[in-house]
């Protein structure tokens, strides 16, 4: 199943007050797998950028004042994305603001059907903590060393390592590569393959062997059938 990975940054909390979308960072997963498939783009507000949205992404007004408007990516984000479920850490926030840039050029919302909310997820997972991002990795061993500042293709690269192991996918993976190994050992003749415990029973039952026996010996010595065939156990002495 396709899902996409989604962050954003902003210039503030509230797209109903004016604030603006800045940057878009998407990572296209299958099967809870990273594709390295990845959409990103820098978006100008066209304002300013308050100081506390600053000191979060480092993204300045002047920066940003060279890169395309919203209407002018909207139709490669959206194709980006497609009908695909949306990976998002508190979704509320970022579709939010991006419902209210494709309010501003006409253009339909994103259905909040869609969404997969990570940090629902992680306080259902591991309730009474901090599950910010942040803390996840903490919590999941991902590295997050070089995350200085927030950055949404960043972040969305972290989000999806943490995704796979909210959902316990990252265990399935690794029991899917070992037996993978081990396939790929058994063929190579270095390791004994597994035994059931218990045998299958046999379908063949002692008339039909001996049927067949008496069909292979009318095919002469020479028949290939006789280099299959086990030798006839001798009979017990008397």
């Amino acid at each position: 199943m396709r899902e996409i990975v989604l962050d954003t940054e902003t210039t503030g909390l509230d797209p109903l007050r004016g604030d603006r979308l800045v940057e878009i960072g998407c990572v296209e997963i299958f099967n809870r797998m990273p594709t390295g498939q990845t959409y990103h783009v820098y978006i100008n507000p066209e304002r300013d950028m308050p100081a506390e949205a600053f000191a979060v992404h480092g993204l300045s007004a002047e920066f940003l004042s060279t890169k395309p408007l919203f209407h002018e990516v909207a139709d490669g984000f959206l194709e980006f994305i497609g009908d695909a479920p949306l990976v998002i850490h508190n979704a509320s926030f970022d579709i939010g603001f991006i419902n209210a840039e494709l309010d501003r050029i006409k253009r339909p919302p994103v259905p909040r059907e869609r969404l997969v909310d990570t940090l629902l997820l992680a306080r259902r997972k591991h309730p009474g903590v901090s599950n910010r991002l942040d803390d996840l990795c903490s919590r999941y061993s991902i590295d997050n060393s070089h995350r200085t500042k927030h950055g949404a293709l960043l972040d969305a690269e972290l989000l999806a390592e943490v995704y796979v192991d909210l959902v316990g996918a990252r265990q399935s993976q690794l029991l899917l590569a070992s037996e993978a190994q081990e396939i790929r050992v058994n063929a190579a003749g270095d390791a004994p393959r597994r035994q059931r415990l218990v045998p299958l029973a046999p379908r063949v039952s002692d008339a039909e062997r001996e049927a067949h026996r008496a069909f292979i010996a009318t095919m002469g010595e020479k028949a290939i059938w006789n280099e299959y065939l086990a030798a006839p156990v001798a009979p017990p002495a008397g």
